[in-house]
Order: C-alpha cells, then structure tokens, then sequence
C-alpha cells in the first residue's frame, strides 16, 4: 500500500502479544502492511506468556491510526492498550520556557539583579531611553505577533488555537539565530486595536514579526507599525517568503543560465505573498512579471478596488495580457505559486519555455505535482518537505532578526531583504548547485549568520 506518511503523523502503539518465537516480527509486518513507516519496535515488558511492545511509526493521517488500531485488535493474540501521538506529546506544556541568563544564588546577587541595584539600572534608561536596548532584554527580543485569523493552511481558527504555531516559532528564532522571541496572540481581528496593542507592547522589543494575520488587513497593520514604531516590523508571510523565493529564483536561473531581466515570470496568488514576492522581484530587476488572480491576469485594463492589486496592474503585466493562468504559462520562463492547489498539469507545464522553472508553494498540495512539473520543467521546487528544493521561511527569518538586531536597526528597507536573498542563496556553493539543490537545507548552520551579516552590513551601508 503506498502512502504518503510523516513524522507529523508519528504515533506509538502499546500492543500485547503472546511470547511466541516471531510475534514480534508479525506485529511489524502487520503495521507495515497498513502502509505505515515503522520506525522503531521496544519491548517493555516481558513474561512467560506474553510480551507489551511498543510500535512507532509515522502514519498518513488520524484516520489511518484508526486502521492500523482496528486491524491489530482484530488479530488474535494481539491488543493494543495504548496509543500515544509523538506529536501531541512534543507539545505537552508548551514548547518554551524562561530562564535567567544570570546567577542568583546569594543575597549579593539578588541586590544586582533586583532590588536596590535594579534601580539604578532605571534611572539610567529613565535618563537615555536608547539604553533599554544594551541594559535589558530588548536587545535580543521579538514579539510574534498573530491574530490567529490565517493560521497556515488552517484559516481563521483564533489566537488560542494559533498559539502551538507561534510558540514552534518562537523555538526556530531561538534554535537558528540565538533570538528570544515570545508568542502575543491577541483576541482581536479590529485593526486599530492590534495596532494600539503592539504599539503598547513595544518597549519590551527589538522587533516585532507579524504573523498568520489574514489580508488585506495585514498590509495596513504592518504600514501603520512601520510608520509609527522605532523598531523593525516584519510581516513573515509577505516578506519572509518573497526573500526566500527570491534566493530560489536567484540559484534557479544560474542552473538555467537566464537572467532575471530577461525572463517572463507568472505569479499565481496576488494577495500577501504574491504581492511582496513581486515587489521583490522587481527591485531585483525581474521587468516581465505577470500577476494572476483567479479571475485571470492581473492588468492595467481592469479597475481594483484593493490598492495592492492596483499597484500589481500599474507596475507589471507590460503587454497588459488579460487572459487565464493556462493562457499565461505559454513562453513562461517562470512559475512562482502562492495559491491554490492542483491549478495545471503536465499538459500547461509543457507550454512553458525551454528550461523553465516551477515554484508551486500552495500546501500541502501545491499548484501542480512536482512530478508532473518535473516532465517538463528544468528546476522545480515547492513548500514541502519530502520533496527537493524546500522553500521554507525559515531559512530567511531568524538570520534576518538576528541582522536586525545586532545592527540596533529601527525599520527593514528593501535593500535588506534583496542582501538576505542573496545571501541565502550564495549559501549553496557553485558545486553543489544542480537542479535539486538550489536553496541550502534548513539546518544549514551557514545560513542564519550569512543573512545577519549581510542585513548588517546593508543596515550600516
């Protein structure tokens, strides 16, 4: 049976079996059979007449932990007692924790870290306010700001339910970059209030990323903070994911040996994402782009009542075409999908130019089968993970804080984000660029500290 399993879907079941000569291999096999990955098999108990093993592996989904169960209990000589998600288990009690950087072990150290010392500490912020960021936490600290209204592919499941995400966050800041970044999951989706909130908020951080905020709102929280912060404001889902693709495109077009002002680019999904990523793109110099809504192209013919759809009409789209996605593909040299899945096939992917390049990111499913993009396009890349060519945020966020950051910066320009594509891309070396390797892995140690340098190094140009 094939199937697609995943660690996200790991689950341990307590079986007893009798003590047989091979009930242990029979349990395995059976599990298997069920088309689950087995990925380790213990036992804990153990007596004359009978076993307690403990069967992990990565399954599909809930339903087919449900088969897997039903069809264990049916066989004779074996129960299951217990079944444990790894996944939920990860999750017991939250993912973070606080901990004090300093020692507080005797009276002499309280005295410095609280009271009286303290209060010195205060008085020199209370006299130069700038000293919060070298004399307390601000210096290393981001608030992840969500409303919970676009929780990846979820939707609007509200701040309680957006906190597992926020907090998973929170722990790749720490994990990639050194960052501490703290999860704020307001129960609010009123606009001004989230503004009035972080703005609150704010003296506690060195920045803020805005995060799972559903557009258009998004666009106008993110122009009010950076207009009235001192501190950068990043929203991940626009910029985060433009950087990244940006660095895709960047190693894509040194496989296909094009130039990105050469070539014709389709951007399927024009809400948060598409809209940064064209922005991007065209700082970087892209000069064909043609932006695709579901209503067809986006084109200076038509009249918008959003102002980033505006803005997309008035600045691409040269040759004001005003036709479908399939209509649009033909020449293209590049597809970039931020949208919906299973929008062509094979058949539209054939229609593109000679070495074309396919970055179908919808998830889980994307734009179009990566297997079916790969028959005819020459790099192919999307958001998942079990296949190559991941293009994940997080290989732009955490190095680009961390740059923030130790740079004292108080606003992300444009050029920063171009330096941190380019670094991330320069990540993966001439050697090992080929078709299946153009963004570096996620666990990359190079990664973080190349974007923060090169965000430094463009904070302080």
């Amino acid at each position: 049976m094939a199937t697609n399993t995943s660690p996200g879907y790991s689950i341990t079941l307590r079986v007893g079996v009798d003590s047989s000569a091979g009930s242990t291999t029979d349990l395995a096999s059976a599990v298997a059979e069920t088309g689950a990955a087995v990925t380790a098999l213990d036992i804990v108990e153990s007596s004359h007449d009978a076993i307690v093993v403990d069967v992990t592996c990565n399954t599909t989904d809930e339903r087919h932990v449900e088969r897997i169960t039903e069809m264990l209990n049916a066989r004779p000589g074996m129960t299951v007692r217990k079944v444990s998600d790894r996944t939920f288990l990860l999750h017991l009690g939250g993912k973070l924790s606080v901990e004090p950087k300093v020692p507080l072990k005797n009276r002499d150290d309280l005295s410095r870290a609280y009271t009286p010392g303290v209060a010195r500490v205060c008085m020199a912020i209370h006299a130069n306010p700038e000293d919060a960021r070298r004399l307390t936490i601000k210096r290393n600290t981001v608030a992840v700001v969500t409303d919970g209204t676009a929780v990846l592919g979820l939707g609007d499941i509200g701040p309680a339910a957006a906190l597992p995400v926020m907090e998973g966050k929170a722990a790749l800041f720490k994990q990639f970059a050194g960052v501490d970044a703290w999860p704020v999951c307001l129960d609010t989706t009123d606009t001004e209030e989230i503004i009035s909130i972080v703005k609150a908020l704010a003296p506690v951080y060195g920045g803020v990323n805005l995060e799972d905020i559903a557009a258009p709102r998004c666009f106008e929280i993110e122009r009010r903070l950076r207009d009235e912060l001192d501190i950068p404001v990043f929203h991940d889902d626009q910029h985060g994911t433009a950087i990244v693709v940006l660095a895709a495109l960047i190693n894509g077009l040194r496989v296909v040996g094009k130039q990105i002002e050469d070539v014709k680019v389709v951007v399927s999904g024009v809400g948060a994402a598409g809209h940064a990523i064209i922005q991007l793109l065209k700082a970087e110099g892209a000069a064909h782009i043609v932006g695709v809504a579901r209503a067809g192209a986006i084109h200076r013919g038509q009249t918008y009542t959003d102002a980033h759809r505006t803005w997309i009409a008035e600045n691409t789209n040269e040759e004001v075409f005003s036709g479908t996605l399939h209509e649009a593909l033909v020449g293209a040299d590049v597809f970039i999908g931020v949208s919906a899945p299973n929008l062509f096939g094979a058949d539209q992917a054939a229609t593109m130019a000679k070495g074309a390049i396919v970055l179908a990111l919808a998830n889980p499913d994307p734009e179009i089968h990566p297997n079916d993009a790969a028959e005819h396009a020459a790099v192919v890349a999307t958001g998942r993970s079990d296949f190559p060519n991941q293009i994940n945020n997080v290989l732009a966020f955490p190095g680009l804080f961390r740059g923030l950051l130790d740079a004292g910066a108080s606003a992300i320009t444009t050029p920063m984000l171009v330096a941190a594509a380019k670094a991330i891309a320069d990540c993966v070396s001439a050697e090992e660029l080929n078709p299946s390797y153009i963004v570096p892995s996620v666990f990359d140690a190079r990664v973080a500290p190349a974007v923060a340098e090169a965000v430094v190094a463009q904070a302080h140009s």
